[in-house]
């Protein structure tokens, strides 16, 4: 893997070929990870993984043509092939008038901001180390009354380097690392074995949660599932889970991305200017998160990045738009476009959550006669033309506003934007993962037993 200033040199000497070749303008982005991670089951080593890779994508432009071509093998010759390669296809291509590079003018500019992405500590994690990491999670799941089996423990760490740079200017790489920590165990005996897990990834081995406390929570929550019911039928009230209920966020991203916008695929058209979501309802978006999972300072595109309230007080703050979309919608490029380095860029937000409410769980669920409250989501039955919603789902019964027996195989079905305007947030907002939310809960859905 090559270094943050090493990833640049390379993508400029790819850059200078490509204009040499006859491109008007190209970019070009490295991606590289390496990675080590260990396997324990039942108390004992079960595998060792070791991975390393890297990729370079680079795309060129003549005049409204383009094209986008990735390769693996960074030498010398194989950049000189990737970029023939390249120039050929986009004089094959169809024209496109909203392709394109960023704005010049709206370039970020180093030096950029650094937001402690990279921990020695995980970095130097030995294979031993990760071991006992593994080892800890594992035993104190099965150290719950009721586990019967496991599916085993994990530790993994690794670090990776990012880079962008463009014919017109701008240069920019990341380095960061990552560590992580699971279990996954097994309850009950013959038919009535029920599975869970949990996991925690952080950038820094400092901020990973204890295996052990990571390990108790997957042996409490399978045990937990032990003896399940069917799912009761009919409209009530659900509550999602904090595990699942940022899967409602990224609903709503899906629609008012800018190429959804568009080709007007989105169910969100036509409302923008209304209340999403009731009153006090906010969603933020901050890529400048000190240890953030997926902090940046510039885009996909070169472009700098802001914190920024998606929602605020239930109204929709605009879309997230690239550069190809922004032409085509006649608006400016919003800092939200991500990369990968076989096609172009798309939007995705960084750090992403919803703010709290100012009711616990306990006292969200307390007047619910019989609902259902969902730690579990099944299947993609969401509709992002219609909003249409509907998911396998498992989870608890709710009996006059507590949670009762366990449920299996539900269905929860509703309209995205009726949900979004019916939703209540608890306050138990907890930073875990790259999106977050609190425990939410929706009345009126459907919910139907098999």
């Amino acid at each position: 893997m090559l270094t943050p200033q090493a990833a640049l040199e390379r993508l400029d000497h790819l850059l200078a070929r490509a204009r040499a070749a006859g491109a008007d303008a190209a970019d070009a982005v490295y991606f590289g990870e390496s990675s080590l991670g260990i396997g324990v089951r039942l108390g004992k080593l079960e595998d060792i993984g070791r991975s390393e890779g890297e990729e370079i994508g680079l795309r060129v432009f003549q005049g409204a043509r383009s094209a986008q071509v990735s390769v693996s093998d960074l030498s010398t010759a194989a950049l000189d092939e990737a970029v023939a390669r390249a120039m050929a296809m986009a004089r094959e291509a169809t024209e496109d008038r909203y392709a394109g590079l960023a704005p010049e003018a709206l370039l970020a500019r180093g030096p950029f901001a650094d937001f402690d992405l990279y921990d020695p500590a995980a970095d130097a994690l030995s294979p031993e180390r990760l071991k006992e990491i593994a080892l800890e999670a594992e035993d104190a799941a099965r150290a719950v009354p009721g586990i019967t089996n496991s599916e085993g423990g994990s530790a993994s760490a690794g670090q990776s380097v990012s880079a962008l740079a463009t014919s017109h200017g701008f240069r920019g790489a990341a380095h960061g690392t990552s560590v992580s920590t699971s279990a996954v165990v097994i309850a009950g005996e013959g038919a009535d074995k029920q599975r869970d897990y949990e996991w925690h990834q952080a950038r820094h081995l400092a901020d990973l949660e204890s295996p052990g406390a990571v390990g108790r929570r997957a042996g409490e929550r399978t045990v937990r599932r032990l003896k399940p019911s069917k799912a009761p039928t009919g409209p009530m009230p659900v509550v999602f889970d904090a595990r699942v209920s940022a899967s409602l966020i990224g609903h709503l991203l899906g629609a008012i991305g800018g190429s959804a916008i568009a080709r007007k695929t989105s169910f969100v058209l036509g409302h923008e200017d209304k209340p999403l979501f009731g009153p006090g309802i906010t969603i933020r978006d901050d890529p400048h998160r000190i240890r953030g999972l997926r902090s940046r300072s510039f885009d996909g595109e070169g472009l700098p990045t802001s914190p920024r309230a998606i929602v605020e007080n239930g109204l929709l703050t605009g879309w997230l738009v690239e550069s190809a979309a922004g032409r085509q919608l006649g608006l400016p490029p919003t800092g939200h476009a991500s990369r990968g380095s076989s096609g172009p860029p798309g939007v995705s937000t960084s750090n992403l959550w919803m703010e709290p409410g100012s009711a616990t769980p306990e006292e969200l669920i307390s007047d619910i006669k019989d609902g259902l409250y969902i730690d579990e989501l099944i299947g993609m039955g969401v509709n992002m033309l219609t909003g249409d919603y509907s998911r396998g789902a498992g989870g608890f019964r709710i009996r006059n506003g507590k949670l009762a027996e366990p449920v299996t195989e539900a269905t929860i079905a509703g309209h995205l934007l009726q949900m979004f305007k019916a939703l209540v947030p608890a306050n138990d907002l907890v930073f875990r993962h790259a999106t977050n939310a609190p425990t939410i809960r929706i009345d009126g859905m459907t919910v139907a037993g098999q």
